[in-house]
């Protein structure tokens, strides 16, 4: 965006991992950030949704319960252990097929044109080397130059 967040208040990159699948320590940090009162404001408005509601629908749950049980407390693991129990155990093609998803999120698809309108709202229009949504954020979130 236009203002670099505090390294506080941002949660870990998209492409981090619990047992494999991406994307889920990022949400899960996003939801004890927001309950501390320390996430970047400009990530309230997609708490639940986005890449958060895909990523529970793949999970077959509900991202309300999935947020009461994070601030119940435990690990990533232990609360990826939760999910495949209430939603669906994953095998390594669910992995392959969401990794896949997730990691190449603007890259030629329907989120393209938010990643080029995010790039020129943070001044990142010129840099063709960021070609999707991870990338993005880990420039924009001070990760990566």
């Amino acid at each position: 965006m236009t203002t670099k967040p505090d390294p506080a208040s941002v949660p870990c990159s998209i492409l981090d991992e619990t047992a494999g699948f991406k994307y889920f320590p990022r949400m899960l940090g996003k939801i004890r950030l927001m309950e501390q009162g320390m996430l970047w404001v400009e990530l309230h408005g997609n708490l639940g949704k986005g890449a958060d509601s895909w990523c529970t629908g793949f999970l077959h749950l509900d991202y309300e319960a999935l947020r009461v049980r994070v601030l119940e407390g435990g690990s990533d693991e232990e609360i990826f252990a939760w999910c495949e129990a209430k939603g669906r155990p994953l095998n390594e093609s669910d992995r392959l097929v969401w990794n896949a998803f997730v990691s190449k999120l603007g890259w030629n698809d329907h989120l393209s044109p938010m990643l080029e309108k995010r790039k020129a709202e943070s001044g990142l229009a010129g840099r063709d080397d960021i070609v999707t949504i991870p990338h993005y954020v880990d420039v924009d979130e001070g990760r990566l130059e």
